[in-house]
């Protein structure tokens, strides 16, 4: 049993908990960004309210971050930051709750696109709205890494 326990120490992807942070930005720039995309390429171009339309957007996803994201990302960062463990394993940038909801919410977003209930030009506002306070919570995590770079 106990070369089954170092070697499965051995294989863990395990990395400095400081990298943690650089890791959980990279993962909300690239969701962010791709919600962002996506959302920006499916607005109504031809529309004489785009610019009301993306304004709107901006704001809702804003409010997002402050109200909820906000919060979120400052929960991940201090878990993080007070893991016990110094070389934790890559994946631990999320709890176990965090990867369940991000699943659902994976799911649910290409559920809606694929089947059509929702028209496209109606959940490219929930894309935009959705994306801007991911794409600010990953600058969040890209802050608190380069802050806490030299301390650990």
């Amino acid at each position: 049993m106990k070369s089954l326990n170092s070697f499965l120490q051995a294989a863990k992807p395990g990395i400095p908990k400081r990298y943690l942070l650089f890791v959980a930005a990279v993962v909300w720039t690239f969701a962010g960004g791709m919600l962002l995309f996506r959302g920006f390429s499916t607005l109504g171009f031809n529309s004489e309210t785009l610019l009301i339309e993306e304004s709107i957007s901006i704001i809702a996803g804003i409010a997002f971050y402050i109200f909820m994201f906000s919060k979120i990302s400052l929960k991940h960062i201090h878990r993080i930051l007070n893991l016990e463990i110094e070389h934790p394993c890559f994946f631990s940038f999320f709890n176990w709750r965090s990867y369940i909801l991000m699943t659902i919410m994976i799911s649910f977003g290409v559920t809606l696109r694929l089947t059509g209930l929702v028209p496209i030009q109606y959940l490219s506002f929930f894309y935009v709205a959705m994306g801007t306070p991911l794409f600010m919570s990953a600058f969040r995590f890209y802050f608190n890494g380069f802050a806490n770079f030299k301390k650990n």
